[in-house]
């Protein structure tokens, strides 16, 4: 595995080029001061759906109502035709309800401050959790998608099989500075240059720190 400090050395110079890169939708939410509870719900809308139509459903909603309480005053159905086109928008609408209920029966409306008893909301998991807790409550955590457990795998600071073994191998591993920041970098870069299939090696600003576990063909 690389140094310690190799992941210090990548994130500084994605740091960097960030600046350049488009902000994700979830990540303007964070950066406009979104309430847990948008942020919550936004990123569920965003599991598997286009940043720019997650933007536009969340918008949509929020118009309508920006509580749980709020939330529950519109039918599934309602909801379902303000997120629509979002992916699996029926399926989501009905966990938006299921979670609103669950905030409002158990916490007092108020999202919890906690991943267990955040997983432990309709359609939520660890990564959703973790991103709350990081955009929402602004605590460090580890927010690991696929664009992060493929990334630290190629490059070779881990070595896992899935995003949950990842988050707990960088809980004990990345310094904690680095918790919250790591998601953003790294699911914009994935989303840029380094590409599942096919990655931009060519242009990618940590070439030389990456030992390109399992890249067979790249740009």
């Amino acid at each position: 595995m690389p140094p310690a400090d190799t992941i210090t050395r990548i994130l500084d110079r994605l740091r960097r080029e960030a600046a350049r890169w488009h902000v994700t939708t979830i990540d303007a939410e964070r950066d406009n001061g979104a309430t847990p509870f948008r942020v919550l719900i936004g990123t569920v809308l965003s599991q598997r759906t286009k940043d720019e139509v997650t933007a536009a459903a969340t918008d949509r909603l929020f118009r309508r109502a920006k509580t749980p309480r709020g939330m529950l005053r519109l039918s599934e159905e309602t909801i379902a035709e303000l997120i629509h086109p979002a992916g699996f928008y029926r399926t989501k609408a009905r966990a938006i309800r299921g979670i609103c209920e669950q905030l409002i029966d158990r916490h007092g409306g108020e999202v919890p401050p906690d991943i267990d008893a955040m997983c432990e909301l309709p359609g939520v998991g660890r990564k959703t959790a973790n991103l709350v807790m990081t955009h929402g409550f602004a605590q460090d955590a580890i927010c690991v998608d696929v664009h992060v457990h493929r990334i630290l795998n190629r490059i070779g600071y881990v070595r896992t099989k899935a995003p949950d073994q990842t988050e707990m191998r960088l809980r004990r591993r990345l310094p904690r500075r680095h918790w919250q920041e790591i998601n953003p970098l790294l699911v914009a870069f994935g989303q840029r240059i380094c590409r599942p299939v096919s990655p931009h090696c060519s242009r990618c600003p940590v070439e030389n720190d990456c030992r390109r576990v399992g890249v067979r063909q790249s740009r």
